[in-house]
């Protein structure tokens, strides 16, 4: 059951857990510079190229080492610190982002050298956002997931609202070289605060007799039913050998866990149409309402306020009848999207982006709580690392095709694609509910 607790004491001592605030303006500084990463390349390649199937190319190279890395990368997060993990992980990226800077700065940026960071800043994300949510799951007591989900979703659509307010001035002023380099400072004053989170190495096998104690409900069960039979009393880590046992094991956990896996599939078309979801909206902004450079970042803002706004309500609208708010969120989703191009004032484009970023922010923080109450720790990089292959795979398919679509037949077609994504969000969290009912029903094993 729900804690008595009130919104705001919650939020207080979510403050007091150590380490928890770095953590939290490291994922603020983050993505205010992934924010304008994304919206500038986007926009520089739009204005170069004249070409929405160019756009999506950007949009395919950035998740195509999805495919690849994760089940290698899940491995590695639920092998090693994940602190340093993302430490080394910012770093990288600073360095890359940092010298394609430069080149542009110096006039001598080609195309496929831009092509080449989204490349490489895809190997880093694939892994990058798994790593993070394993390390919230290690370092958050588990009648908080709910609310450190929501305010890790505040600070990562914090930073992009910014960076959707500042991107349109920053571009038309500095150009590509300007947003790139703020990008790169970015990412080493985060892994600033995460060297600060905490000190000495932690292997995540170490954390993983944390005690269990009671949770908030979720979307995928009560507290008493989060996968009983594979949490082990004895705190034992299993006898596996090599990298290929580990990846076998976890996809072993998800056959058996319908659950988990009918959420993943939930959260990974969500993400799917949320990152899809660029080609378009960029074409939106330039080709039908002829916004602009800034046109296209006050849309981007509004999406990031949107999702502040539900990550702030989450906790309260989530407490009775979350697979409600689950599905009606994934629902506007759809039927919006289907709608979005028939905005055609910029003010209108704006206020139904924020109706999707509350929508988004709720079924995110409701499909990450629910996994990380049930995954066990020393499987969470590897849960997390799966269902971003299926989310990269459909990302991969709707970018080409919502970019030919826009391209070679019409926007709001392609609209009508997007919106279908969302709309296997739905069909997803219904046979999560359906799944979860019957897990209700029907006897534990315990009382064979």
């Amino acid at each position: 059951m729900d804690s008595g607790l009130n919104p705001t004491l919650k939020w207080k001592a979510l403050s007091r857990v150590p380490g928890f605030p770095f953590f939290f303006f490291a994922m603020l500084v983050s993505l205010f510079g992934t924010g304008m990463n994304f919206a500038g390349v986007t926009w520089y390649v739009l204005g170069a190229t004249h070409s929405t199937v160019k756009v999506s190319l950007i949009v395919i190279l950035v998740t195509l080492p999805g495919l690849v890395v994760p089940p290698f990368g899940g491995v590695l997060i639920d092998r090693v610190d994940r602190r340093y993990l993302c430490v080394t992980l910012d770093a990288a990226r600073a360095v890359i982002v940092l010298g394609t800077a430069a080149l542009a700065y110096a006039g001598r940026l080609a195309m496929w050298e831009l092509y080449s960071m989204v490349l490489l800043l895809g190997v880093g994300f694939a892994i990058y956002w798994s790593t993070t949510n394993a390390l919230v799951q290690e370092l958050i007591p588990r009648e908080q997931l709910l609310t450190a989900n929501a305010t890790v979703l505040i600070a990562v659509q914090g930073g992009m609202t910014a960076a959707g307010a500042l991107v349109g001035f920053i571009f038309e002023r500095f150009g590509l070289a300007g947003v790139l380099g703020i990008d790169g400072t970015t990412y080493l004053i985060s892994a600033i605060c995460l060297l600060l989170l905490r000190h000495g190495y932690h292997a995540p096998q170490d954390s993983y007799n944390t005690l269990l104690a009671a949770a908030s409900p979720t979307i995928e069960a009560p507290p008493e039913m989060s996968e009983p039979s594979l949490l082990r009393a004895d705190g034992e880590t299993p006898a596996t050998s090599g990298v290929f046992a580990d990846i076998a094991e976890g996809l072993r956990y998800l056959r058996e866990q319908p659950r988990v896996l009918a959420i993943g599939i939930t959260y990974a078309c969500m993400m799917a149409g949320v990152i899809s979801a660029n080609v378009l909206v960029v074409a939106l902004a330039k080709d039908l309402l002829s916004a602009g450079a800034r046109g296209y970042g006050y849309i981007e803002a509004g999406w990031a306020i949107g999702a502040v706004a539900g990550g702030l309500a989450a906790g309260m609208l989530a407490r009775k009848r979350p697979y409600n708010v689950l599905v009606l969120a994934l629902a506007t989703l759809a039927i919006g999207h289907a709608l979005f191009p028939y905005a055609r004032i910029l003010a209108t484009a704006v206020a139904m982006n924020v109706l999707f970023g509350v929508c988004r922010a709720l079924g995110g923080v409701l499909t990450q709580s629910s996994i990380m109450a049930a995954v066990p720790q020393r499987l969470m990089g590897r849960t997390q690392s799966a269902f971003s292959v299926i989310a990269t795979v459909l990302q991969l398919i709707m970018s080409f095709t919502l970019g030919w679509f826009a391209q070679h037949v019409t926007l709001s077609i392609a609209f009508l694609l997007l919106g279908a994504i969302y709309g296997g969000g739905v069909v997803a969290a219904l046979r999560a509910r359906a799944l979860s009912v019957g897990t209700q029903e029907a006897p534990t094993p315990a009382e064979g």
